[in-house]
């Protein structure tokens, strides 16, 4: 466990794909997606914050401190880790998706190794074939760029880092590790790969 990094968990959307239902509470192996994320890195980082703009209070159920974006108007996954640095003390937050219940259990390890060995302001995970952006490790000083570049109109988070010096953390050999469910029917493949 790491004292200088805090974690938050997006789970502020509207999830359109999932027919409306809160992503990070729709259920998984007899578990809301969100736990399935808790577990996997609450190992790795001091405190874990959970962003969600509906259903707070069931989201503080799970004993963590809740937030909501500051910026209203459902603005993206930006908005929630603007919201996140602004309320973290630790020297990196990481910054993860509700919906992706395999995330790798060295995810901080690997991601704060390349940040440092690239001398970076943040890294992305990455598959092996294709970067995710919503998997950060970052440093919440970068907040004011990301909130100039969000206020600009901006969406895309790729873009805004590709503004920075990002580390690429390759994760390739751990492939399933960030699957993630938008649909009831992603939803039930991924349930019965995990059964098996």
């Amino acid at each position: 466990m790491s004292l200088q990094i805090d974690a938050v968990i997006l789970a502020g959307g509207m999830a359109r794909r999932m027919g409306g239902n809160d992503k990070g509470l729709v259920e998984l192996q007899a578990q809301p997606m969100v736990k399935h994320a808790i577990d996997r890195i609450k190992p790795q980082v001091r405190e874990i914050l959970i962003n969600a703009n509906r259903n707070q209070t069931r989201y503080a159920e799970f004993g963590y401190k809740v937030i909501s974006d500051e910026d209203s108007g459902y603005l993206g996954p930006l908005a929630g880790m603007i919201t996140a640095m602004g309320q973290t003390q630790a020297k990196y937050l990481l910054v993860v998706p509700c919906d992706c219940p395999l995330l790798p259990t060295d995810l901080v390890e690997r991601m704060l190794s390349q940040l440092e060995k690239e001398n970076a302001d943040l890294a992305v995970a990455s598959d092996g074939e294709r970067e995710q952006p919503v998997v950060l490790l970052l440093k919440p000083e970068l907040r004011d760029s990301m909130k100039a570049f969000l206020d600009a109109g901006e969406r895309k988070i790729d873009f805004w880092y590709a503004k920075h010096n990002c580390a690429v953390a390759d994760f390739s050999d751990q492939p399933n590790a960030f699957v993630n469910v938008n649909t009831p029917e992603q939803k039930q493949q991924l349930s019965e790969a995990i059964a098996k």
